[in-house]
């Protein structure tokens, strides 16, 4: 189409996109963002491949001018014939990101929870100039100075849902092209007033020192994104040791080895720790956290517990968990939950501690399904000094002992649900079933499953 704009989506989108694909557009209501809802729908109607096309703005609030931004990006929108979701966010300003770091983190939460195979972003150029000369400040690393990636996959906080690949398809273009693209289609856009405030951070890089940089090093912009291309593909290198080192040490269950981790060379081991925590969704751990981690490996025990904002990293039996922020709750409900279970309600899940307990219908195994329809059926929070007998030929034993038996670690035990039956301890969470419960050969049962 002889304009560098959609030439550059086009040229992303093409061999990527599939049929049915949809793509939403990061709508801010900025230039950037307004160019690219612009271009893409020009793009949209020039295709072969046709795509649904979205926009989603994300309300933070932060401004006396929120609502009217709001506004603006529905109007655009509708002049597009594009339709337009508004997620409003929540920002703490006492969360020690400060509040460019929290809005950050409140809206590409809002983006991974979008319902579309591409969420787009308006980043250009210039702005990964400033995120690797802002990384570069704060003494990121390789990855960090890898700067934004063109493409990834979204982090989801919860599970079971598909997480969209977040797209910069712009980001070799400089500003200068997005202005003129703007300009020629006599565009308008919002002026944030942030924008110009250089006690941020990054608007400070932006108006004070890149452009003085230019004067005496002109293409400072440009030579900072090629770096970064660079810095991409040696975290890739980075990335790829990582792996290797993981699949070598992992152990029968599938965890990595704390003895075997003890084995690598100190940077191997910041590697692969760093590379585990960007495995499993979370934010990039800083060096100190890394620090903290290898100190307390050294003498690693249960009651390891290394966190993030994201997640926590822990030791059972030799081995790491890298696990979500667990729920510090006592009890994982308000009240206990009465599940009266009759014939073919087994397929619900109920919600606890953080996961999903699942009722599957079963014969021969499991929960006497009789049993639970004579009484009440109660899932409840276990009580310290109880005891189960969950094999015929066993003597009954205590909760450490089965917990032991079973591998569950320490800090699983208080959240395991138990279901009593009249009363009597009849089921626990990834323990068994109670003898005197359980289903005879042949008989109709009910098998719960806690999955956290």
């Amino acid at each position: 189409m002889n304009d560098p704009v959609v030439d550059a989506l086009s040229a992303f989108f093409r061999p990527r996109l599939t049929a049915g694909d949809r793509v939403c557009v990061a709508l801010s209501g900025g230039r950037d963002s307004v160019v690219l809802l612009h271009a893409l729908a020009r793009l949209r109607k020039s295709m072969i491949l046709p795509f649904p096309l979205s926009a989603l703005h994300v309300h933070h609030g932060l401004s006396p001018k929120a609502g009217a931004w709001a506004e603006f990006c529905r109007d655009f929108c509708e002049g597009l014939g594009v339709p337009m979701t508004v997620s409003r966010v929540d920002v703490p300003r006492d969360s020690g990101e400060g509040i460019e770091g929290a809005a950050r983190r409140a809206r590409y939460a809002a983006f991974a929870a979008s319902k579309t195979d591409w969420l787009v972003l308006g980043h250009h150029q210039d702005d990964q100039a400033e995120t690797v000369f802002l990384n570069l400040l704060r003494g990121a690393g390789v990855a960090g100075l890898a700067g934004m990636p063109v493409e990834r996959f979204a982090r989801l906080a919860s599970s079971g849902t598909r997480s969209p690949v977040f797209a910069r398809p712009l980001l070799d273009l400089p500003r200068a092209v997005i202005e003129s693209y703007a300009d020629r289609e006599n565009l308008s856009w919002i002026d944030d007033e942030s924008n110009e405030d250089t006690r941020f951070r990054r608007n400070f890089l932006r108006r004070v020192i890149v452009p003085r940089l230019e004067t005496s090093f002109p293409g400072t912009r440009k030579s900072l994104a090629r770096a970064a291309k660079h810095f991409a593909e040696s975290a890739a290198l980075l990335d790829e040791l990582a792996g290797m080192d993981r699949e070598k040490l992992l152990s029968a269950s599938g965890r990595v080895s704390v003895a075997g981790l003890k084995r690598l060379s100190p940077p191997r081991v910041k590697n692969l720790l760093r590379f585990l925590w960007k495995s499993a969704g979370f934010s990039a751990p800083d060096a100190r956290w890394i620090d903290e981690a290898i100190r307390q490996l050294a003498t690693a025990s249960a009651e390891t517990c290394v966190s993030t904002a994201d997640g926590e990293l822990r030791v059972y039996r030799d081995e790491l968990y890298v696990l979500p922020v667990l729920p510090h709750h006592a009890n994982p409900l308000d009240t206990p939950a009465e599940c009266f279970l009759k014939s073919g309600e087994a397929g619900e899940g109920i919600s606890w501690a953080g996961g999903v307990i699942r009722l599957v219908s079963t014969r021969g195994a499991g929960i006497r399904r009789n049993s639970i329809e004579e009484g009440n059926a109660v899932f409840q929070t276990l009580q310290e000094g109880e005891r189960l007998k969950i094999h015929p030929a066993r003597p009954r034993k205590s909760l450490g002992k089965l917990f032991q038996e079973a591998g569950i670690p320490p800090w699983e035990r208080k959240r395991l649900p138990c279901l009593r039956i009249r009363g009597k301890l009849a089921w626990i969470g990834g323990v068994g079933v109670a003898v005197e419960f359980s289903c005879a050969a042949g008989e109709e049962g009910i098998m719960p499953f806690w999955a956290p």
